[in-house]
């Protein structure tokens, strides 16, 4: 491996989605000299979303990597450089802060982690070729497309009891299927759902398969008994997939504080425990997970270094 680094930049962010490029957008603007790393998937999750209806301005909506082409682009105009590539290394013991992308590697005075967060998905062979087209891990974002219709939860925890409540204010019918005889969700949100008369539960039961291609979307599920093996087809209009999200900061564990499940702890908006390191997004957010969330801790990581900047200036 390489050790040369090039000259030390002002800031470098990781991470491409809302939250990375907000900040990229603020940080061009004050002439804090922005490079943005790509990562394995550019524009981040919104960009395998076909429609966003929530985000503020859109009145007619917008689709998904749209969205992040024009925040991309927004972003350039004011300078930003883009670098496609993975970051396979880091060093933050020490300022500047190294970052490498294979041998290649950069040094920067700040540091802005915007590298979200992936969510749990169930290992089906066609379930990202139906993301977005009846498949779906967030019920805030999608629920609404399912007025009258039949949708299915998968899960038992606390998000997807929050995701079945959700939806039924939305769809026909709620089906929860879990592959225990009971909820891990807390006993609030467990009654909640089970005096709903819209939800319904499947216990003891697994997603083995989705039924549907990208032209009709999802039209159903293959469900499998964990008791008895018994294999049945079970009609619905959408998925929801609700156990959980995995934080991609692995490349910083023993360096930054993160909680038990491995997000990013901040303090004041977006400051880790290392001056001149920020973490915004779903890297830091295990509760919002939304584009609009994320933009606005973008904004603050992207703040907050403009001024840890102007403060090493000073010194």
């Amino acid at each position: 491996m390489s050790t040369a680094c090039q000259t030390p930049l002002e800031t470098l962010i990781l991470g491409s989605g809302p939250a990375g490029l907000t900040a990229a957008i603020y940080t061009a603007r004050a002439r804090c000299c922005p490079v943005v790393i790509h990562g394995l998937q550019p524009g981040g999750q919104l960009t395998t979303t076909t429609i966003i209806e929530n985000y503020p301005g859109f009145v007619e909506g917008i689709d998904g990597n749209e969205l992040m082409q024009r925040m991309q682009q927004q972003a350039e105009r004011f300078g930003t450089l883009m670098v496609e590539g993975e970051v396979t290394r880091v060093e933050l013991t020490k300022t500047p802060f190294r970052i490498w992308l294979g041998d290649e590697c950069y040094q920067s005075k700040t540091l802005i982690i915007a590298t979200g967060a992936s969510p749990k998905m169930l290992g089906l062979s066609n379930e990202w070729e139906l993301y977005g087209r009846g498949v779906s891990v967030c019920a805030t974002c999608d629920g609404f497309f399912y007025k009258d219709k039949e949708v299915v939860v998968v899960g038992g925890g606390d998000t997807a009891m929050e995701e079945a409540a959700f939806l039924a204010r939305f769809a026909r019918q709620v089906t929860v299927v879990h592959r225990r005889d009971e909820l891990r969700a807390s006993p609030p949100l467990q009654k909640r759902a089970m005096d709903n008369k819209k939800i319904d539960f499947r216990w003891d039961t697994e997603v083995i398969g989705i039924h549907g291609d990208k032209q009709q979307g999802v039209r159903g599920l293959r469900l499998k008994n964990v008791q008895s093996g018994a294999e049945e087809d079970f009609a619905c209009d959408g998925v929801f997939i609700a156990i959980g999200h995995t934080p991609n900061t692995d490349l910083f564990k023993g360096q930054l504080h993160m909680d038990q499940d491995g997000y990013i702890l901040t303090k004041n908006g977006c400051e880790t425990n290392i001056p001149g390191v920020f973490a915004a997004g779903d890297v830091q957010d295990p509760n919002f997970r939304q584009a609009i969330t994320a933009a606005g801790s973008g904004c603050m990581a992207a703040m907050l270094a403009e001024r840890y900047l102007d403060n090493l200036g000073d010194e």
